[in-house]
C-alpha cells in the first residue's frame, strides 16, 4: 500500500478515458451494423409467424340475418382462393363445422387470417358523418380495431365485413373490392 494521500484525477486523464468510452461505444455500433447479419433475409423473414395450421379454421358465428341470403350465397361462391399479402399469398381456409353462411377467411404463413362475414346488421358506426373510403368501384366504413381494421360495405343489398389484420398490405382490400363489386348488387 501506498502512504500517498488519494489525489483527484487531472482533467487530461478524466479526457481520456470519456473519448476512449465514446471511441469504445461507437466501435461496437460500427461492428455490429457491419458484422450484423444479412439485412435482405432479416427483412425478407415474416414479423409474426403463424403456427401451421391442421385442420379446418374455426370461425364463431355472429348476427348476420342476411348471411343466407341470395346476394351472400353468391359472393361467397364467387370468393377466390387466394388473396394477395405484403410479400405472398393467403390461401382460403377450410372451415370447421358448423361454418358460419356467408363467411369465410384466408390465411399465410404470419399473422391471423382474413375474415370475410355477408349479411351483417348496420355498423353502429355507420352515420351520416362518418368517413368512407372508395377503393375499387366500393365504399367502405373502415373501423380500426387491436391489430386489425375491419371494413364494412356501406353501398351494396347487404352489409359485408372485411376484418383484415395489420400489415397485410393494400392488395387484399382491392381483391375483395373487386370481388364484391362484381358479386353483390349496389344499393339503387
Amino acid at each position: 500500500m501506498s502512504d500517498k494521500p488519494d489525489q483527484p484525477l487531472s482533467r487530461v486523464t478524466l479526457g481520456v478515458a470519456v473519448g476512449l468510452a465514446v471511441v469504445l461505444v461507437l466501435g461496437v455500433i460500427v461492428a455490429s451494423v457491419v458484422l450484423g447479419g444479412d439485412s435482405d433475409e432479416q427483412a425478407a423473414a415474416p414479423t409474426t409467424t403463424a403456427p401451421p395450421r391442421t385442420g379446418p379454421f374455426a370461425l364463431g358465428g355472429v348476427d348476420a340475418p342476411a348471411a343466407g341470403s341470395p346476394a351472400c350465397l353468391g359472393l361467397v361462391d364467387a370468393l377466390p382462393k387466394e388473396l394477395p399479402d405484403k410479400g405472398g399469398t393467403l390461401e382460403r381456409l377450410p372451415l370447421a363445422e358448423p361454418a358460419p353462411q356467408g363467411a369465410a377467411a384466408w390465411a399465410g404463413k404470419r399473422g391471423e387470417p382474413v375474415v370475410l362475414r355477408c349479411g351483417l346488421g348496420k355498423p353502429a358506426e355507420l352515420a351520416p358523418t362518418a368517413r368512407l373510403r372508395a377503393v375499387s368501384k366500393l365504399n367502405w366504413l373502415p373501423i380500426d380495431g387491436d391489430g386489425a381494421t375491419t371494413w364494412y360495405t356501406v353501398d351494396r343489398t347487404v352489409y359485408i365485413a372485411l376484418t383484415v389484420p395489420d400489415g397485410t398490405g393494400t392488395g387484399t382490400i382491392q381483391e375483395m373490392s373487386e370481388t364484391i363489386a362484381a358479386a353483390v348488387p349496389a344499393i339503387t
